[in-house]
């Protein structure tokens, strides 16, 4: 009779890394280190060694900041 549409499957969203926006470097620039002095007193220690890491791979620092608090926490 009539020909029913069979659903589509959406393509499951898997936790893969945004693209970095700066080019990775061996360590962290002024303004990041300036930055993260201050936000190293808000967070814990492995959330700053992530995010440091993070950025040290070229992420900038919203982008490690929202990986940080997903793998990590406060």
């Amino acid at each position: 009779m009539y020909k029913t549409k069979k659903p589509v499957k959406k393509e499951e969203k898997k936790d893969k890394m945004p693209k970095p926006l700066n080019k990775p470097s061996k360590t962290l620039n002024k303004l990041q280190k300036e930055y993260m002095k201050e936000h190293s007193k808000k967070h814990s220690k492995e959330h700053n060694q992530y995010m440091i890491k993070m950025m040290k791979l070229g992420m900038c620092i919203e982008q490690s900041h929202k990986l940080a608090m997903k793998a990590i926490g406060k």
